[in-house]
Parts: C-alpha cells; structure tokens; sequence
C-alpha cells in the first residue's frame, strides 16, 4: 500500500487502517502464541486484508474483515499441521458468492451446534453483501447473519475441514483427494424476496440438522 512500509501489503490504506491492522496483529499473536511468530501472523492479515481491499463498500471494516479471516485461516493451518486441531468436526459451507445458501448453513450450523464443533463458509466468487432477502429470512428465526461478508475460501480452509459442502459452485469448488464433500442441490436465494426464499432457509435447515447427527455433533435448540 502506497502509505505504509510493510511490502507485502499492495493497496492504498490510511494511517486509521494502519493502526487497526497493527492492533490486531497485536491480538492475534496473542492468541497464536507459541503456534505462529508474528511475522507469520502478519503476512496472513495482509494476505487477508487485499482479499477485501477492492471492495469499495467494505471500505470502513477492512481491518476487522481481515482479522476475521486471517483468524479463521490461522486457525485451519494449526489444524492442518496438528497444533490446533482439539477434535471437534469442521463443516466448510461453500457456494458462488457466499451470500446467501452457504451463509444461512453457516448462522443455522453455528445455532445448533455452539461449540460443539465449527464452521466456516466461503465462495468462489464473493459477493459485495450478504443477500439482504437470507438476512431477512433468518432473521425470522432469531438468527442474525447480517454481521457475516462475503469471503473466498482458501487452501488451508478446505485442507482443514472434515466435511465440504458444495452449493451449487459447480467445477469453481475446490477438491482435494480422501475429502468427505456433499453437494445440496439448492436453489439460489439471489433476486428472490423474503417469501421465496424461506423454502429455501428451511431446507437448509433439514440437511444442517440432518449433518449434525451424522456427525455426532449434540444440536441444542434454542
């Protein structure tokens, strides 16, 4: 980026976006400590923080947007690489622009299994927001993804899941050999109205329950 020094970083970013960024390098070699150095740190935040970087209307949350996925990604390479892995199954929700199928499974996989296990979703190709109409329609449910971004998936993620499931991305989904995906044939929430995509929502909801059980993962209803 033109105004800070570090070279890894290539976009324009302001000196409050700097500050952001080195507060949470702070926080997230806390959080790593004795897992990655803060160099490693550091070049998965820049990494993480161009992903969201040409988005213009992500502009104000680009520091946090990136420590989110930089955390998420972390966390999958101590898990791929056995430093982090504590046995609970992680189910990686995967469609086009990660608006709509795979972020209603992420809000309904994180509702029913708390800490039970984990998820993580992600698109081949992100969109700018969530689908305003999936908000909505989970938001009827008493589940709020409407503090969710769209995000791309990434090496380290899909190595680190248990389970991939694919929501219409097609040939555009990774694969990786001796992985358990599953494809759900599910129409897309996007141009649809609130109305239309319910049916959607609660699909959704069956097959994310249904997974559940296959992977012995306690749902609490709340």
């Amino acid at each position: 980026m033109s105004t800070n020094t570090n070279p890894e970083i290539t976009t324009d970013i302001t000196l409050d976006q700097q500050v952001a960024l080195k507060v949470a390098v702070n926080r997230l070699a806390r959080e790593f400590a004795g897992t990655f150095n803060r160099e490693t740190i550091e070049r998965f935040l820049n990494t993480s923080y161009d992903q969201f970087a040409g988005n213009a209307t992500l502009v104000n949350f680009l520091p946090l947007l990136a420590e989110r996925f930089a955390r998420q990604r972390l966390q999958a390479v101590a898990k791929v690489e056995g430093h982090g892995d504590n046995g609970k199954s992680v189910v990686l929700f995967l469609c086009i622009h990660n608006a709509g199928r795979s972020q209603m499974a992420l809000g309904f996989f994180n509702h029913y299994a708390g800490d039970n296990a984990v998820a993580w979703s992600g698109g081949s190709e992100p969109g700018d927001e969530v689908n305003a109409a999936a908000v909505a329609a989970m938001a009827e449910r008493g589940i709020d993804i409407a503090q969710e971004f769209p995000k791309p998936w990434t090496d380290e993620i899909v190595q680190a899941a248990d389970v991939v499931v694919t929501m219409g991305c097609g040939d555009a989904c990774p694969y990786f050999p001796g992985k358990r995906y599953e494809d759900w044939e599910l129409a897309d929430p996007a141009g649809k109205d609130v109305a239309d995509v319910r049916p959607i929502r609660d699909e959704i909801e069956r097959r994310v329950l249904a997974l559940l059980e296959e992977l012995n993962v306690p749902a609490t209803r709340r």
